[in-house]
């Protein structure tokens, strides 16, 4: 199945890449398949670079397939935020996940220490993040910025997510407004002015309609969470804990009662779940949706081997969710915390261990750190 749909893959881009102005371009009498299978070996930065070789390059690398097939090869990288009270110290990391001290790539992001900026977890390379009245949208692999045109609303209390709608490949991103100040349990107030922006589209904000009136948490633990093409995250519906789905393709929201009232989402091998807080000894209970149309729940607890060996006991700590591997994670509860780590939990094999990612050199540095984020050459487009 997979090679037969690599074989199409080649025989679109073929088609895309037979231009005159380029047939002495001596790097394409190489087969096109060759040519690909040199690219997805070649560094992520290096690749978007040859864009700007030819329009051969630009349009096999530009293309949707070439860039799934790079996507699929890409190897999990951990992704820090890093914001300090000095310019230097703020930026985006990345590193290898399976040895966080190797293959590190840095960008510098912000130009300014005033600015204030809110994260959405990475979707397949791409990076989104409110900073004031801006959403913009990066790839740390190629260090391009997105800024996206101005959210329609007169109000400042913003509210954005991001996802992915696997179905027509598209990234969007989720944003409303609400009064600020009255983000509260059991306020009326709710958020309103609902829009969509789906990059490469339009350029334009487009108002959708939203049939459960809900506030989203201001302080969730978890920012939302993107699974199979439905955002999640949680919400107070009047003074009812709640889990919010939005479907990125029919872009209809939809309300879930909880079984717990744990403002804490995460996935869980391929399932939205909510988690408690880890105990002493390393247990944390988990309520798992297995049917959002019925609202069932499964719950599982797990017990964390040599958990007291491995944590600092003056420190809180937060399950993250399931790495691809099939790894549990778990990082302190308070950040900033130098040097920063997080613990590993093999289920099958039932090994945890405690995985140093960096020593930062400002340690009152706020940081975020998010897991599974892949490189891409993708270029961003509005």
């Amino acid at each position: 199945m997979k090679r037969a749909r690599r074989k199409k893959t080649i025989e679109i881009n073929q088609q895309c890449l037979t231009k005159k102005e380029d047939e002495n371009d001596p790097f394409w009498i190489i087969p096109l398949d060759l040519i690909v299978e040199i690219l997805l070996k070649v560094p992520t930065k290096s690749v978007a670079s040859l864009v700007f070789v030819s329009k051969k390059w630009l349009s096999l690398i530009r293309s949707k397939d070439f860039i799934n097939l790079y996507l699929a090869r890409s190897s999990p990288r951990i992704l820090l935020a890093v914001f300090g009270t000095n310019v230097e110290e703020q930026f985006l990391q990345t590193c290898s996940q399976v040895d966080p001290s190797s293959d590190r790539h840095r960008l510098n992001i912000t130009p300014h220490k005033d600015h204030v900026a809110a994260f959405s977890p990475p979707i397949r390379g791409l990076f989104c993040r409110l900073m004031d009245l801006k959403v913009i949208i990066s790839n740390p692999s190629t260090g391009q910025f997105l800024t996206l045109p101005r959210v329609k609303t007169t109000r400042r209390g913003i509210i954005s997510f991001f996802g992915y709608d696997p179905v027509n490949d598209v990234y969007k991103v989720l944003c409303m407004t609400i009064l600020q100040g009255r983000q509260r349990r059991g306020s009326k107030v709710v958020s309103e002015e609902h829009q969509v922006y789906t990059l490469g589209a339009q350029r334009k904000w487009r108002m959708i309609e939203c049939k459960h009136p809900h506030l989203p948490h201001p302080c969730a633990i978890t920012k939302g969470i993107c699974i199979n093409g439905i955002l999640y995250y949680y919400a107070w519906i009047k003074n009812e804990a709640s889990l919010i789905s939005f479907d990125l393709i029919s872009e209809e929201f939809n309300a879930i009662k909880l079984p717990e009232d744990i403002p804490c989402v995460v996935n869980y091998t391929g399932k939205v779940a909510i988690t408690s807080w880890p105990t002493r000894n390393g247990e944390v209970h988990l309520w798992i949706l297995e049917d959002a149309n019925k609202q069932e729940w499964s719950k599982v607890s797990i017990v964390v081997p040599s958990w007291v060996d491995l944590i600092d006991i003056h420190h809180g700590y937060r399950f993250r969710g399931t790495l691809s591997t099939g790894e549990l994670i778990f990082s302190p509860w308070t950040l900033p915390i130098n040097p920063l780590y997080f613990i590993s939990y093999n289920l099958k094999e039932n090994i945890a261990k405690k995985v140093v990612v960096e020593e930062l050199e400002e340690p009152d540095a706020s940081r975020e750190v998010y897991f599974d984020h892949v490189e891409s050459p993708m270029f961003c487009q509005m």
